[in-house]
This record gives C-alpha cells, sequence and structure tokens, in this order.
C-alpha cells in the first residue's frame, strides 16, 4: 500500500463511508494519517490506591469484590455502588443510572479503572469511571487520540482506520540525516506513530517536537524560495520628482506621520530598480486607501497602469467612489471590473486596458482571469489579503512580471507572525490614527441586556443615525449563518423594529442583491442592517454609529475589532455593543480586551496569546496558513531553529536539487502546494 492510495483499501471502508470521511479531506492514506488528533484523552496516569489524590485523574488496576448497593435513590436517580481492591487498599466505585452496569462487571475479575477520585470519611471514592477489562483493555489505561468530527462520522472509526495504516510505516524519511542526528529527531514513522498513538507522554512530547519542527521548516523553506524569487526580479526604476509631492501637498487632508514614514518606504522600492514587494498593514481606519492612491497615481506619472484587488464587490464599489474623486480631475482614467460587470461594459474594458486607455483597474477576483491583459502594468494592490491566497497573489503577479506589489491588509499581526505569514515580503506598518478619529465606548452584554441595547439602537436611530445588528458565520454548517441572520432579522422587524426600515444582508445573496442592500444603506434608505460578516471589510457609511454583535464569543479579536471598526468614521459618537451569549470565564476575559482597548495591534497579540496562530489564521481567513500541528505562541523556540535550518539549507542549495533535499523538495510542492515555478 502506498500513501497515495484511497482509503477504499483500508478494511471497513466502503462508498458511503468513504464518502463521510471525503468530507473530512481525507482521501487518501496520507490525508488519514495526517488528519492529527485535536485533544487527547490522557489515562496513562497509573496509580495504587493508597497514592490516589483528591480531584486528581487516575488509572487504577482492581478487583471487583461485590455489590454494596443497587437501587433507585429518587425518580430519575439509580446508583450502583461496588467495593474494589487494588493491593494497596480498598475504594468504592459508583455508576449513576446505569442499571445494567452489574451484569456487565464480573466479580474478582481484573479491570482498569479511569475516573477523578473523591475520598469519604477516608475511603477512595470514583464516580462514573471509564473501564475495561484488564486482559482486553484497548483505550484505558492509553493516551487517547480525540479527532475533529463531522456528523456521521466516529471518533473511534478514524482510531480503528489509523490503527491499520500505521502499523504499515508507509513514510519515506523528508528530513536530511544530519539535521535527525543534530536535533535527535525522532524516526518519521514514528513520530506518526507516536502523534496519534502515543505509547507515553516522553513520546509524544518528542513526537510533536519532531513533526512540528519539520513542519515549520518546510513553510519556511517554502517563504524563503518565494522571497528569493522575488529579489532578483529587476525593474526600470520610477522617477519620484515634484509632480508627486505636489499631489500630496495639494489631497484634502494631512498625512499622518504613519502614512507619511510608509510613503517614504514605498517611494524607496519604486525608485531601487527592484521589484516592491510590500506588505502595508495598518489598524481600521488608520488610511491605508490613501497610500494606494499615492502609489498608483506615481505608477501613472511613470507612464505604467496599476490595479488594485478588493475581496468584495461593495469594497471595490467604495475603492472606484474614492479613486475617481481624487484621481480622475488629474486625467487619470479608472475603470472597475467584478463578477456583475455587464458583458458589454467588461468587452470595452478589456480592450481598454489592453490599448493603454485605462490607467487604473478596480476590481475582485475577476482581475486574475487570462482575459485580462495590460498593456503596460507597473504596480498590483491586494487589498485585505487575509482573504486570499497566496496563489491568487501569485496569479495576479504573473500578469507582468515586473511589477510592482503591495498587500494591505487591516488586521494588525503581530510583527513575528508577520515575519512568518508574509516571509516573502518586506513590512510597512501605519500606526498613528487621523485625528479626528473619534473613540468608539465599547461595552459587554449578556442576555439580561439585550433589550437594553436594542433600545439603544431605536433612540440613535431615532436621532438620524444608523446601525449594524451582525449574526456570526458558523463555517462548518453554510446554511447556519442565513438561517441566524434571517430569524434576528424576523424577530427584531417585528418584535423591535415595526416602523423602522431594517434590511437584511447574508453571503448567499446575489451580488446584485448584496450590492443594492448597501447601496439602500449608504444612501440613507435602510435605518439598521442586519448582516453576516460579509460587512466586515472594509465598508464605510459614516452615519453608522451603533454595531451590535450577537454571539460575539463565536467571533476571534481581530475579526471582532474589524467588524467594530466600521462605526466610527464621522464627527458623531459611535458605539460597539458585544452581545456575549456564553457564560465562560474566557469568553468573557476577551470581552473584557474588547471593552478596555480599540489599539487593534495589542488586541492581534491578545487573540494570538489566548487562541493560538492555528484559530486566528485558519481555513476561511488565511489561504496561506497551512500548518497543521504547528503554534506560533507555543512554538516559538522550535520555528526559530527551523528559520536557522531553512537559511542555511537556501544558501548552498538555493533550488533543493541536491539528492540530500529532495524529499525537502518534494514535500513542499504536496504540502503547501507552492507554485512551482519557484523550484524550477
Amino acid at each position: 500500500m502506498r500513501l497515495e492510495d484511497t482509503i477504499r483499501y483500508l478494511k471497513g471502508v466502503g462508498p458511503k463511508r468513504e464518502k463521510k470521511f471525503n468530507e473530512l479531506g481525507i482521501f487518501t492514506i496520507r490525508d488519514l494519517l495526517t488528519y492529527f488528533p485535536r485533544d487527547y484523552d490522557d489515562q496513562s496516569n497509573f496509580k495504587k490506591l493508597y497514592e490516589a489524590i483528591i480531584d486528581e485523574k487516575a488509572t487504577f488496576r482492581v478487583k471487583f469484590l461485590s455489590v454494596l448497593e443497587n437501587r433507585k435513590i429518587r425518580k430519575n436517580l439509580f446508583i450502583t455502588t461496588f467495593l474494589a481492591e487494588d493491593s494497596s487498599g480498598q475504594a468504592k466505585i459508583s455508576f449513576f443510572n446505569m442499571k445494567f452496569i452489574k451484569n456487565q462487571i464480573s466479580l474478582n475479575d481484573e479491570y482498569l479503572v479511569s475516573g477523578k477520585v473523591n475520598r469519604f470519611k477516608g475511603q477512595v471514592q470514583i464516580t462514573n469511571p471509564t473501564f475495561e477489562k484488564a486482559s482486553d483493555a484497548n483505550r484505558v489505561g492509553t493516551i487517547y487520540p480525540i479527532y475533529p468530527l463531522k456528523k456521521g462520522v466516529f471518533n473511534n472509526e478514524i482510531v480503528n482506520l489509523v490503527h491499520q495504516a500505521v502499523e504499515m510505516n508507509l513514510f519515506e524519511e523528508n528530513l536530511p540525516q544530519y539535521l535527525v542526528k543534530k536535533y535527535n529527531l525522532m524516526d518519521k514513522n514514528e513520530a506518526i506513530k507516536n502523534i496519534h498513538m502515543p505509547y507515553d507522554k516522553k513520546s509524544f512530547i518528542r513526537a510533536r517536537q519532531r513533526l512540528v519542527f519539520e513542519e515549520l521548516l518546510i513553510f519556511q523553506l517554502s517563504i524563503f524560495m518565494l522571497k528569493n524569487q522575488d529579489e532578483i526580479v529587476k525593474v526600470i526604476p520610477y522617477k519620484i520628482d515634484d509632480r508627486i509631492y505636489k499631489f500630496i501637498d495639494n489631497l484634502p487632508f494631512l498625512l499622518t506621520d504613519g502614512q507619511k514614514r510608509v510613503v517614504d518606504e514605498i517611494f524607496e522600492d519604486m525608485k531601487s530598480g527592484n521589484r516592491m514587494n510590500r506588505l502595508l498593514q495598518g489598524d481600521v481606519g488608520s488610511g491605508k486607501t490613501i497610500i494606494a492612491i499615492i502609489s498608483m497615481y506615481l505608477a501613472y506619472l511613470n507612464g505604467y497602469q496599476s490595479t488594485i484587488m478588493a475581496p468584495t464587490e461593495i469594497l471595490a464599489k467604495q475603492h472606484l467612489e474614492s479613486f475617481r474623486n481624487i484621481l480622475e480631475p488629474l486625467g487619470v482614467k479608472v475603470e472597475l471590473l467584478v463578477g456583475s460587470t455587464t458583458k458589454k461594459n467588461r468587452d470595452r474594458i478589456l480592450t481598454g486596458i489592453y490599448n493603454g486607455e485605462i490607467d487604473i483597474l478596480i476590481g475582485t477576483h475577476a482581475l486574475i482571469e487570462d482575459t485580462v491583459e495590460f498593456k503596460n502594468l507597473g504596480l498590483n494592490i491586494t487589498d485585505e489579503q487575509h482573504r486570499f491566497g497566496v496563489r491568487q497573489r501569485q496569479t495576479l503577479n504573473t500578469k507582468e512580471k515586473t511589477a510592482h506589489t503591495l498587500v494591505m491588509t487591516a488586521t494588525p499581526i503581530p510583527r513575528t507572525l508577520a515575519l512568518i505569514l508574509y516571509g516573502d515580503l518586506s513590512i510597512s506598518t501605519i500606526d498613528t490614527l487621523p485625528p479626528n478619529r473619534k473613540k468608539i465606548d465599547t461595552i459587554a452584554i449578556n442576555e439580561s441586556m439585550l433589550n437594553r441595547g436594542l433600545s439603544f439602537i431605536r433612540e440613535q436611530v431615532k436621532k438620524g443615525r444608523q446601525a449594524y445588528i451582525i449574526c456570526p458565520l458558523i463555517e462548518e454548517s453554510e446554511n447556519f449563518d442565513l438561517d441566524s441572520a434571517t430569524e434576528v432579522f424576523n424577530d427584531l422587524r417585528k418584535n423591535y423594529f415595526s416602523d423602522i426600515r431594517v434590511a437584511l444582508l447574508h453571503g448567499k445573496m446575489s451580488s446584485d442583491e448584496k450590492n443594492s442592500v448597501m447601496q439602500d444603506f449608504k444612501d440613507g434608505c435602510t435605518d439598521i442592517i442586519v448582516s453576516t460578516t460579509v460587512i466586515e471589510v472594509g465598508v464605510n457609511v459614516p452615519n453608522a454609529t451603533v454595531i451590535l454583535i450577537y454571539n460575539a464569543e463565536r467571533f476571534g479579536l481581530a475579526q471582532l475589532h474589524q467588524l467594530r471598526g466600521r462605526v466610527g468614521r464621522s464627527v458623531h459618537k459611535s458605539y460597539c455593543i458585544l452581545y456575549n451569549s456564553s457564560n465562560s470565564k474566557v469568553s468573557w476575559q476577551r470581552m473584557k480586551v474588547m471593552t478596555e482597548s480599540t489599539d487593534g495591534f495589542y488586541i492581534a497579540n491578545k487573540d494570538l496569546s489566548i487562541r493560538g496562530s492555528g484559530d486566528i489564521f485558519g481555513t476561511r481567513q488565511s489561504g496561506i496558513m497551512e500548518l497543521k500541528l504547528a503554534d506560533l505562541v507555543r512554538d516559538t523556540e522550535i520555528l526559530k531553529y527551523a528559520t536557522i535550518e531553512a537559511r542555511e539549507i537556501l544558501k548552498d542549495d538555493r533550488k533543493l536539487i541536491e539528492n540530500k533535499n529532495s524529499n525537502l523538495r518534494k514535500e513542499i510542492s504536496n504540502t503547501f502546494k507552492v507554485d512551482s515555478t519557484i523550484l524550477n
């Protein structure tokens, strides 16, 4: 059997079962063996009864001696209690509402029993433990894997299939032998076994260290190879003259110190003779759009076209309005190309960019289609980068190999993490906000305060303001966000805001429907929008002063901060209401971070420390970070060494063509799906 073989080769997998596993992303044996547990039930803490510590979970090898009680205590509560012993003492073991248990346990046979310990009058007591006969135990007493599941797939099924596959030792060693020896790393197959079914805690730790090192090394190699590829692209240096500085001086506002510094960094890149590859990160409302306009006007002055790709049509149309207001009086031709563009307009625009009549093209993913050809493209800008994958950015870059690249994100990223996530880019940060931005008051509420929050929104609307009400987007069930938003919309319109103009916005709507709803809101024809997170990115409605976020505990802090940034865009005082429907301590700690700070970089760091990098840069937001085991907070030491080794490897073997690195080369193309051109 090979790693690329389908899971149908494994015992117990028929067509129906295979389909269920496919929904988890498990198609091949490789997929199965790299589908790692999300947690473990550690029952490996073996003790004698006399060593038992109150409230500690432990496993004991005991004999059941007798049944002490087997009776109904009260309505709906039945108890069965056994007396058990080992060589060190005795214990009472009780089971509630398990009438069948008396017939399942054979007296005087040896069992493994695992559970939390209590003491009563000096005697050890264990309630509702897990147990197995010692002679055929396969879970109790082990470190048992717990996998991410979906409806119709059970944990035991994954365990059984993994158990079959893991014994075949199918993996080749993909790390050079000198690294395995240098860091005393566990063998690859041994590591795979012990990450799924750890022999003991020490084996689990070594297995995880080995696999995390491998994952981070391969990730860093792929990023550095992208970086190396970009660094060697030579371009014609841009001329920076008085015209661009006059343009900046004539803007209707002054640039902040942060904006001025970023403009200088971009100008240095564009006049250097090397292609720019720069990440611009700035907090919500820090003024990234004007940086894009200045950069694109500089490209225009040097005779080049430029393009900006936004994640949504709403944001693309918003850019069109801003760009035209500032640039068209100067003779710059700006056009919009999105999915809903009519065929007649599309043909006109494609002709215009091909013959050079159009200077700036704004759009969505429609820009990366093959039919979009430029006469002289000099600058690519990608807005809200976390919405696009590396491959989309690469595709945009291939429109013209010598075009400069600027990536903009309003998701503040801790610098150490940014260096890893965007290792192929130089990093600029706008760390100051425009002076006219007012602080947004943020309050966290529970269910008992929801009516007061809705009453406050009514007061604001009566004063002429507008409001957003956000419902959570649940990835695991794509229909849930639609049902949730619709349910809230219907409830609010019927019971709270029957005399107020309320609209519904969600991701299942067509582009035309979404654009129509947003345009009505911008034009003041709607007072309240009930929406999923489709309004998260870049939408600018200055008259909106309140945002109420339902189930705020379901969002990451960085995303809550993005959503909060939809208000506070005018001279009017603005408010953010976080409705936390959870009672957990952690959820209220997270709400406290939001109510105490409006600093996106502080919040991003807190989000990272509370949730870990995997949650923040998960499947929906990132498209780049596909780390399965590594956590960039927990594993910073391993990352440090992986980074050192990645640099050393590429210093001697830039394209990984030497035999000792051939398996690394293979892993990079398999694991991160990196464009093969960087390996050639």
